[in-house]
């Protein structure tokens, strides 16, 4: 897998001394690398010290840049010192990714003319500069920083979940496989506001789904490979070898369809025609397509398979989308968040068992088996949802944790207990807000580079639910 790479770009001005642009560019490299991702930095003898100072070096620093195009995910603007902001500009006004704002701090005992380096005033005049021209970049906390200390690391790891956010999100197509369905009005969402966000979504009628695996011969060469892939995902035990068979034949098709349309997520059609007219749940073919890094939502939910695709980039790890299901006790700050059985296995607590679901089995006895039940693991969480209204996508991000906390043995599907500060205040807002009765759910905590990514870059409308 290709590292992430940063451009690093490194300013000057005449009269500052030239001896700490050379000790930056070491600096950034190492800080660069010892992090693990990769670096694209010009040559030094391209200007002078290898640094920008003038209009013209920015654009030798602008050209260069242009014949990596493709090549780099961000960019850190490093300012060893009060940098000349006209070259800066010129250098990276059409960049076109995300651009991270690092100036170094000065040193109590050196402080004299030739050590000092007056970035803090300068980190300004750049800021300043890039905001006249429309330029969006990032800037975090501490305001100055040090390359090779734990703080620019940081700094770093949170850009770099940024950077994959824009670079993912900018662009990518989305599957909608079945038609909304008719009792679920809280799924709804416009096309057309999400290509204006460059979300391409292609649309497939259920029934051809249907018909394909109708059609599907049983000697078909890919279904031995596929039936080892979803027994060793999961437990597949006690389920019939029909349905385990149907099974393999529905999670052929659907990824004929990412292949044939390059898709980067699906929506699914979960019930209730699956189960009455192929005899299967398809919930273990949603956790597993998560689990290999294709974000699939259930109920044709495709708001929520925004916010999946989002944090499972920001993450790198899947996310998973749950309904706001069940008071836990009486305690406000903690819910049970729920699904079927869909949640990836990489964020349950143990291996999976395919189960028949029971909600089906109660009125159509056989027609629901393909839910992976289980339970999801305690760990940092991050949760998000989002709507399409009025030509915008507003979307909301929040932090909690799933915890130990033990769900009787008696309650079906996939669940865990979540614990989020300030809970009845927030579920307050999302209702008011018009948000759905699902959200989704990451391993980690991403709030920061998320609303970054999506305020700066991609022009979505983010709220905040926090008190």
């Amino acid at each position: 897998m290709k590292k992430q790479t940063f451009a690093l770009f490194f300013g000057n001005r005449g009269f500052m001394p030239a001896e700490l642009i050379e000790g930056a560019r070491r600096d950034m490299v190492k800080a660069v690398t010892d992090a693990g991702y990769d670096y694209l930095m010009m040559d030094e003898t391209a200007t002078r010290y290898g640094a920008v100072e003038t209009r013209d070096e920015g654009r030798i620093y602008a050209q260069w840049l242009k014949t990596h195009q493709g090549e780099f995910d961000g960019v850190i603007l490093c300012m060893p010192i009060f940098i000349d902001e006209n070259g800066a500009i010129a250098a990276l006004q059409d960049a076109g990714v995300p651009i991270l704002m690092q100036a170094y701090p000065d040193t109590i005992g050196k402080m004299d003319f030739a050590n000092r380096r007056d970035a803090y005033c300068g980190k300004f005049s750049v800021t300043d500069v890039f905001c006249q021209y429309k330029v969006p970049f990032t800037v975090m906390k501490p305001h100055v920083v040090d390359p090779l200390t734990p703080a620019f690391g940081e700094n770093l790891r949170e850009f770099a979940a940024v950077c994959r956010v824009v670079k993912g999100m900018r662009r990518f197509n989305i599957g909608c496989i079945g038609a909304r369905t008719t009792a679920f009005k809280t799924v709804r969402f416009d096309e057309i506001t999400m290509q204006r966000h460059g979300i391409n979504v292609e649309s497939f009628d259920l029934s051809e789904l249907f018909e394909t695996v109708r059609a599907m011969k049983d000697d078909d060469p890919r279904l031995p490979k596929k039936l080892d892939s979803l027994e060793n995902y999961t437990d597949f035990t006690h389920v019939p070898a029909d349905k385990k068979f149907m099974l393999a034949k529905i999670s052929v098709v659907i990824d004929q369809y990412i292949e044939d349309y390059h898709l980067d997520a699906v929506a699914l059609r979960c019930w209730n025609e699956m189960e009455t007219y192929l005899r299967v749940c398809p919930c273990v073919l949603v956790s597993e397509l998560n689990d290999r890094g294709i974000t699939c939502s259930c109920e044709i939910d495709m708001c929520s398979a925004i916010t999946m695709r989002a944090m499972a980039l920001a993450t790198e790890g899947p996310a998973a989308c749950l309904d706001w299901n069940n008071n836990f006790g009486d305690d406000p700050d903690k819910v049970i968040l729920f699904h079927c059985g869909s949640t990836a296995q990489k964020l349950m607590k143990a291996k999976g068992e395919v189960t028949s679901h029971k909600m089906f089995d109660k009125g159509d006895p056989g027609s629901g088996w393909g839910t992976n039940e289980g339970r999801i693991a305690a760990f940092p969480m991050t949760f998000s949802n989002c709507k399409t209204e009025d030509g915008k996508i507003t979307v909301y991000f929040s932090e909690g944790e799933f915890t130990e906390d033990d769900i009787e043995k008696e309650y079906f599907g996939c669940a865990g207990v979540a614990r989020i500060p300030g809970l009845q205040d927030k579920l307050i807002r999302l209702a008011r807000g018009g948000f759905k009765h699902h959200t989704t759910v990451a391993n980690g905590h991403v709030k920061a580079a998320l609303e970054e990514a999506f305020t700066t870059y991609l022009g979505y409308d983010v709220i905040s639910i926090e008190g």
